[in-house]
């Protein structure tokens, strides 16, 4: 069975979209051999895997302009199959230098393809994870063509709906013009806070508006999980007994349960 693409994506900042992206990966690895692709300039992914080195050669960066295969910038980290396709800052200008190349919105789906697409021997990988930068421009556009399906993390705050509005619109035009796959596996919510009403309020609202789309795991605002990136470890291997890795473990088992029957957006 060929790997399958997961995009995990929120065009509003600081929501925990790149603590879901590499929880899930550490987690996942597990059971599955796991690839996470950073695509946030920011490289925040990874750095939380412990991989930043300035003198890198290569990066996510290469891929989309072409310069490099996808299989020549992937590095193993310390978890077992988990691999990283690393970041760095220069990913920015990829945003301005992308625009004038054709299929600029496919740039990461071939390389993608070209990996997982060997016709003899077992795939590479079971699973795919892309991490976004904050945005819904030319980079999160590319992973949302790539990927089979999405996952979205949410923050339990008031503009929370008002995001994946837009988010949501963003899904309904790539399933238009670029990839009719696309799936929405769900919805997280992410930095609960029971001691604030609001939050609670916000939870509620996200499920009456959106059903069964929304994860029953929910990720609480965590002290261990903020720390973790620091250490260049996930939150699950710097603190396993912690309240948001034990939300990441359910969470993971939440996920691949829905793996086969991820659905679209309305």
């Amino acid at each position: 069975m060929p790997a399958r693409i997961l995009t995990v994506a929120n065009q509003k900042g600081g929501v925990g979209k790149t603590t879901t992206a590499v929880s899930l990966g550490a987690e996942l690895a597990g059971r599955y051999r796991v690839l996470l692709i950073d695509l946030d300039p920011q490289a925040n992914a990874t750095s939380s895997l412990g991989r930043t080195d300035p003198d890198r050669e290569q990066s996510t960066y290469d891929v989309l302009l072409g310069t490099a295969a996808l299989a020549d910038v992937i590095v193993q980290t310390d978890i077992t199959n988990l691999d990283l396709a690393p970041a760095d800052r220069v990913l920015a200008g990829a945003q301005i230098e992308l625009v004038d190349f054709p299929d600029r919105e496919r740039r990461l789906d071939g390389p993608i393809r070209a990996l997982t697409g060997a016709p003899d021997g077992p795939p590479a990988y079971d699973l795919i994870l892309i991490d976004t930068p904050p945005s819904l421009g030319l980079l999160t556009l590319n992973a949302l063509t790539a990927a089979d399906t999405l996952l979205v993390p949410l923050q339990c705050e008031f503009f929370a709906l008002e995001g994946l509005s837009q988010l949501l619109q963003t899904v309904e035009r790539v399933q238009q013009r670029f990839n009719a796959d696309l799936g929405i596996i769900g919805v997280v919510l992410t930095m609960f806070d029971r001691r604030n009403r609001l939050t609670d309020q916000v939870a509620d609202d996200v499920r009456d508006c959106l059903g069964g789309l929304v994860f029953e795991s929910v990720i609480p605002r965590n002290v261990r999980l903020s720390e973790a990136p620091s250490h260049g470890l996930p939150a699950l291997i710097y603190d396993h007994a912690c309240a948001g890795s034990r939300a990441y473990m359910a969470l993971a088992r939440e996920l691949i349960s829905r793996l086969p029957e991820e659905r679209k957006a309305a």
